[in-house]
């Protein structure tokens, strides 16, 4: 809703500023393509060749010449009275499958953080190499499904059970694990081979930037340490005082409905990292000791589902005599509740806004978003300041990628500014700690993501490459549509884990185990040596392909199975019946017609 509006206000600004001549010679053209809208479903109709949104032939690959800031202003200004009718509905519907949809994103992230809160604090609590850091971080993030979560628990943490080398490379793992919310939002498109590719594409254009900026940056800390000493030359002189924190106007909007249903108790996640308790009975938060449901009723001690400070009133999963295994099932109940809210209101969110943008000209629409990738960086930036979540802004975006309104190139800068304005909740945090460490280890995530930028944005080139891997990503699912599922499973709890697991070798402090470890570390560069091998010279890459190919192949046979029964059975009936041939009273009974109320019963 926000980035809309403000796509509006920009528009209107240009509108000013733009030729008039550009406007009177491509508003004819335009009024030929808007008189056969109506009529015309294919480019090849249009005397412009313009693609329309609705076309058979809609492919947002291909373009037909940028339309003018006229067009775009007579497309959006100029229409019946039934029709700003239907542009009034279709914008309180948007609103309110987008509110629910942040609803819904809120509840995902609530009700992780309740399932998943005693094993996170338990991550925290290690000490770590840089592996094992960078590890710990992005499983953290997934299962609390928030960087912002975890950011703030890594900062609260430096200088207690966390030094400020390891909260770098913390938050480094943080900055991957964030991207996973946005590649489920994606999933929720899988209905449409079209909108599934350009939306998956659009939701790992963030995993590519941030999986490539570690790949440059973790080297370089571990070697320079350079994120650490520009950090500490920043915090030197700084002059610390407890604040107050911030909540951005979105939580205003959302929280109070999605309170009502479960409140995580976030001080559980950092007490079980610090050492200070369990989540065992007796180990400092079960059992409550609740002489009602209420705040005051459990003098403010709680375990992973906490009730509210403010109204004094307790969410409706609460309960006073639960045990850390109750509050643990009601957060994956909630969990699975906020999957099916998010599916819906992704499939009404995109429904609607096809039906907006039905017989539109992707020219103008394209014309409408395309905006300096620098000043989209800066709107990035912003929206995520306003919504204190990476994972909102950019999952609110993917949609709008997946119906083609947005292209992925202006996709990765809008993605680059969330990743910028995410690290503000770490700096309100370490500001609120009064602490020189937290400071630069927020200033540290600041650094860190403008480091990638410069990396990766500025020069064309190298733009390209998380571009084109996103792409190339987005065209795996039309080999297969169960790809996203294990592009997840692989690179999000797979490879960290089996990482963490091996440096975890390393920090156990035995020859023995050490020994182990450079073994299996050996082993695991071997395997990695002979996969590239087999890929780029045994026809690996083709194996792979035509494995998913087969795949999908047997999902839609096993789909379509049924239909292409019925449609067997009338024909071979018809075909009987047209030849006189007699039926087969012999056919065993399995192979008979379900219907059997004509059949004689044999007795």
């Amino acid at each position: 809703m926000i980035e809309t509006l403000f796509f509006l206000i920009i528009f209107y600004l240009l509108v000013y500023f733009d030729e008039q001549a550009d406007r009177e010679e491509h508003n004819e053209v335009e009024a030929m393509e808007i008189n056969n809208a109506t009529e015309t479903k294919s480019r090849k109709d249009r005397p412009a060749g313009s693609i329309h949104f609705g076309d058979t032939d809609f492919d947002v690959d291909e373009q037909a010449g940028a339309a003018s800031w006229g067009e775009v202003c007579h497309a959006c200004c100029v229409h019946s009275g039934q029709e700003w009718a239907m542009i009034a509905l279709g914008i309180f519907l948007v609103c309110f499958f987008l509110y629910f949809f942040l609803v819904g994103l809120d509840l995902l992230g609530n009700g992780a953080r309740v399932m998943t809160g005693c094993t996170a604090g338990e991550l925290f609590g290690d000490d770590t190499n840089p592996i094992a850091g960078l590890m710990i971080g992005i499983l953290a993030t997934v299962l609390l499904q928030s960087s912002s979560t975890t950011t703030s628990i890594v900062v609260s943490l430096v200088g207690s059970a966390v030094s400020v080398r390891q909260g770098i490379y913390m938050i480094m793992g943080a900055n991957i694990g964030t991207s996973v919310t946005n590649t489920i939002v994606a999933m929720g498109q899988m209905g449409d081979g079209d909108q599934l590719e350009r939306a998956f594409a659009g939701a790992t254009v963030h995993d590519m930037f941030n999986f490539l900026s570690v790949a440059v940056l973790l080297p370089v800390e571990v070697i320079t340490g350079y994120l650490y000493r520009l950090t500490k030359a920043i915090v030197k002189d700084a002059n610390l005082e407890d604040g107050e924190s911030w909540d951005g106007p979105i939580s205003k909007l959302v929280d109070p409905l999605s309170e009502k249903i479960i409140i995580p108790n976030s001080s559980i996640t950092r007490a079980i990292a610090l050492g200070d308790a369990t989540c065992n009975d007796g180990g400092g938060f079960y059992p409550m000791n609740c002489t009602e449901d209420t705040y005051l009723g459990c003098g403010g001690a709680f375990g992973l589902i906490a009730c509210s400070s403010d109204s004094g009133k307790c969410p409706a999963f609460f309960q006073g005599d639960a045990s850390a295994r109750d509050d643990k099932v009601s957060g994956g109940v909630v969990f699975f509740i906020a999957i099916v809210v998010l599916f819906v209101c992704l499939a009404g969110l995109v429904t609607v806004l096809q039906k907006l943008l039905l017989g539109m000209s992707t020219r103008v629409v394209y014309k409408a978003t395309d905006i300096n990738g620098y000043l989209a960086i800066a709107i990035g930036t912003g929206l995520t300041m306003l919504v204190q979540s990476s994972s909102i802004t950019t999952s609110t975006l993917t949609p709008l990628v997946g119906i083609g309104a947005l292209r992925l190139e202006q996709m990765l800068p809008l993605t680059l500014g969330a990743n910028i304005g995410t690290t503000l909740t770490a700096i309100l945090s370490a500001l609120v700690s009064a602490s020189k460490d937290s400071l630069q280890v927020a200033l540290a995530h600041l650094f860190f993501n403008l480091t990638g930028i410069l990396i990766w944005y500025p020069v064309p080139f190298m733009r390209r490459v998380p571009l084109g891997a996103a792409r190339r990503l987005g065209k795996l699912t039309r080999i297969w549509r169960g790809f996203p599922i294990l592009y997840i499973g692989v690179m999000f709890f797979l490879i960290p884990l089996l990482l963490l697991g091996l440096s975890s070798l390393f920090d156990d402090g035995s020859t023995g185990f050490t020994v182990l470890g450079s073994f299996l570390t050996i082993l695991l560069f071997l395997t990695i040596l002979y996969a590239v091998y087999w890929f780029r010279y045994r026809d690996g890459r083709q194996k792979c392909s035509n494995s998913m190919a087969q795949r999908e192949k047997n999902r839609v046979v096993m789909k379509e199975l049924p239909d292409d029964m019925v449609y067997l059975k009338e024909h071979i009936k018809r075909l009987i019946e047209h030849t006189g041939l007699p039926e087969d009273e012999d056919v065993p009974a399995k192979y008979e017609s379900p219907d059997t109320s004509d059949a004689e019963v044999d007795t």
